[in-house]
């Protein structure tokens, strides 16, 4: 799957495997949604790319993208982990999940540092820690990597290996931890909105633990926070992904402010041909259409169509 569809170009970006490993779990949630062989096929295609193609099993390495295989990243990963395993939980082909508990196991292994954080990017081939940036969320450690952890839950689930599931735990110890000095994190206001992507990541990544107090005041904390700043940045620039997670999160989380508004602002971002902006600037669409943004949006509205039918277990 391409990382984004240029309109305006007419053209697609470069293949990922982070967003392959999206459009895998897009394509189980639909099977799951509309039944049908066609979506499990596509979902199968793309675990095989992931398996076969991506997937080093050598080195241990699954590289951000296949052409330069120069950087591989620790949340693409965790999504990928999450995207064989929800495809294993329907076909349970022995390969997808020992592929996944691979790919989790180089994880906790080459990404580890010191202070019980993880790395979030290595060069290729030697493994070797970027230089982080901490006006660049992509490029520093932070409690969104809390949502590529869930991988280890749920590995942990599938495998009955407890390692996995104390990786995770302590993973969200770090977060919860960490998480208030996440925003705004830059002054500028239309970064602060790409963090509010990345901050959502840390709130999904709340989800397996929603009845510890602490992560449910965690989530009603971090959902007004996010609200307000939408609010607040949207008429300069906003981002689909942004309220489709948020309408996502207010679904699993059962907040009573998921409301037709939330959902037809969401709605906005369609293009005719059916897939999503990437956001819009100042009153213009910003010409990207996006995997991530178009299966994230997919998936709020399916689970609004159904009202309480969201399941956090099954979020893209």
């Amino acid at each position: 799957m391409a990382r984004y569809y240029r309109a305006d170009m007419q053209r697609n970006a470069g293949v990922s495997t982070e967003i392959t490993g999206y459009a895998l779990s897009a394509f189980v949630f639909l099977h799951s949604a509309a039944g049908g062989e066609e979506y499990l096929n596509h979902a199968r295609a793309a675990a095989r790319f992931l398996t076969s193609v991506a997937w080093d099993s050598r080195n241990g390495v699954m590289p951000f993208e296949l052409e330069p295989a120069a950087f591989t990243y620790f949340f693409d990963c965790g999504i990928i982990v999450r995207g064989l395993l929800a495809l294993w939980r329907v076909t349970r082909e022995q390969e997808l999940l020992d592929v996944a508990a691979a790919i989790g196991e180089s994880m906790a292994r080459d990404f580890a540092r010191d202070d019980c954080r993880y790395w979030p990017i290595l060069s290729l081939p030697d493994k070797r820690p970027l230089e982080m940036d901490a006006l660049r969320w992509s490029r520093s450690a932070g409690c969104y990597q809390l949502k590529a952890a869930m991988a280890w839950r749920e590995l942990a689930e599938a495998t009955g290996d407890g390692q996995f599931e104390r990786r995770y735990q302590a993973a969200l110890e770090d977060a919860l931890a960490t998480h208030e000095a996440f925003l705004p994190g830059h002054t500028e206001r239309l970064k602060v909105m790409d963090r509010l992507h990345a901050y959502l990541y840390f709130l999904e990544g709340l989800l397996p633990g929603a009845d510890n107090p602490r992560c449910a005041a965690a989530l009603a904390q971090g959902i007004r926070r996010v609200t307000d700043y939408v609010e607040e940045i949207a008429p300069g620039f906003v981002r689909c992904d942004v309220v489709a997670q948020l309408l996502r999160i207010r679904l699993c989380a059962g907040e009573a402010g998921a409301d037709s508004a939330e959902a037809g602002r969401v709605l906005a971002f369609q293009e005719p041909g059916g897939g999503y902006y990437f956001g819009r600037k100042a009153g213009e669409w910003v010409p990207h259409i996006s995997p991530v943004s178009t299966v994230f949006a997919m998936q709020a509205l399916e689970w609004w169509r159904r009202r309480g039918d969201a399941d956090w277990r099954r979020i893209i």
